[in-house]
């Protein structure tokens, strides 16, 4: 008797039970659309920051003590190294998935004049500049089997270069920086001739590089070029590590201070999540007299961004299902007010306040469960949308969202409800049959 009389009133009045689902419906598909992107926000930020740059710093332990007590970087290159041969080793620790790129970088100090070899020689090595080595897109074979590529085209890809990059095994070009090249009155195609430590080398400018950065002052070559110009083979400086990263907590931060202070449970914790600091630590037991620090500006901007675009999603959640909640507050009241004679019949008859509660209840339940159902699927929907629009991918659909929507919807189905609900309460047979 009880779902024949929830059913005849679903029947009636179809065009109020309709916007009252629709509604209900729009709640649900922003609280699934926003909601599943907030959950999958996070890698797709920390994708998007870390095509600006590398996020970890590696270097041999002597140079960095020296950093950091006189603030001058690479001021024990001459005598601190890292070995070319260990890197590979990175892409081997725990969180190896999560390191999106890296490179190694040797600095040499050479004099640079116009020319080839027979033209520079016996002239002054002209005007002194840095000669910075590094791998373009270093083809890895990892010691697990695995194959990966590593260098700057993907680290640096926002420089604008004009000409072209170079690979790897063009020992015979460089890149000149762009203030570098109109200083010296460089071009596409001429020759240099760079000279080091290590003798001089001739080489030929491939490209020019336009950068706001240190780098419009130097020349860019490749590993090998620089290695040997300053007469260090298998030597780097430093590494710079990208590295898709956890936003740093209390725990985080306490491990990076020192991570023999944890308690072995928060250890563990602490090495699985892949926090910035975790990583730098994991990096450090793969590479010999390694120190790997997180590069705070870039670990700290991510997580700030990304802590700012998760309430931002959270906040027009609510709004919307706080709006949904006042037009079905609305809704309702109008349909319990037009059904006034009715429930008062209801009541004059035997029926108890809440009997007719339930049965408001049950047709707003029935409501929202259909209006729930088409909400998920359109914010599943809406999700993609946002997804290929903003981050170029799709959004991963993640079940912890199913629970939380319906939760979501029932209070805005209860809450929409409360304000009939104290009409019904208040609502006297007598007055309402006698048309008061």
């Amino acid at each position: 008797m009880f779902w024949r009389m929830v059913r005849g009133a679903l029947m009636r009045d179809r065009s109020k039970r309709i916007m009252i689902a629709a509604t209900t419906a729009l709640g649900a598909s922003v609280a699934t659309a926003m909601l599943g992107v907030m959950f999958d926000v996070g890698d797709k930020v920390n994708q998007e920051l870390k095509t600006y740059g590398a996020n970890i710093r590696v270097q041999a332990k002597g140079a960095a003590v020296l950093d950091e007590l006189y603030q001058v970087e690479g001021a024990a290159s001459a005598r601190a190294a890292l070995k070319e041969a260990d890197l590979p080793k990175i892409k081997t620790i725990f969180w190896a998935f999560n390191v999106l790129d890296f490179a190694p970088f040797l600095s040499a100090e050479a004099g640079l004049a116009h020319g080839d070899l027979a033209d520079a020689a016996g002239s002054p090595p002209g005007e002194q500049v840095t000669v910075v080595g590094t791998w373009f897109a270093r083809s890895l074979d990892l010691p697990t089997g695995e194959h990966a590529v590593a260098g700057i085209l993907n680290l640096r890809s926002w420089w604008d270069v004009e000409g072209g990059w170079i690979a790897d095994g063009d020992v015979g070009l460089a890149l000149v920086g762009s203030e570098l090249a109109i200083s010296q009155g460089l071009e596409l195609a001429d020759t240099i001739t760079l000279s080091g430590a290590g003798g001089p080398i001739a080489v030929r400018v491939a490209g020019i590089v336009s950068t706001s950065g240190e780098e419009s002052n130097q020349v860019i070559v490749p590993l090998a070029t620089a290695q040997r110009l300053a007469g260090r083979p298998g030597e780097v400086d430093s590494v710079e590590v990208s590295a898709l990263t956890t936003p740093d907590n209390d725990l985080a931060r306490r491990a990076a201070r020192d991570p023999q202070s944890l308690t072995i449970s928060e250890w563990e914790t602490w090495y699985c999540t892949a926090y910035a600091s975790a990583i730098a630590y994991q990096i450090e037991e793969v590479i010999p007299d390694a120190v790997a620090k997180p590069v705070r500006q870039v670990t700290e901007s991510s997580g700030s961004i990304l802590a700012k675009t998760r309430l931002l999603m959270l906040l027009v959640t609510v709004l919307s299902l706080i709006a949904s909640a006042l037009a079905i507050a609305n809704l309702v009241t109008a349909s319990v007010i037009e059904r006034a004679p009715q429930i008062g019949l209801l009541k004059a008859v035997g029926a108890s306040d809440g009997a007719v509660v339930r049965l408001i209840l049950a047709e707003m339940a029935v409501l929202g469960l259909v209006g729930a159902g088409v909400g998920y699927a359109a914010g599943l929907g809406f999700a993609q949308l946002i997804g290929h629009a903003v981050f170029g991918s799709a959004i991963a659909a993640r079940p912890v969202v199913v629970p939380l929507v319906a939760g979501l919807v029932f209070l805005v189905i209860l809450g929409g409800s409360l304000p009939s609900i104290r009409l019904l309460l208040r609502l006297r047979p007598a007055d309402v049959l006698h048309g008061r």
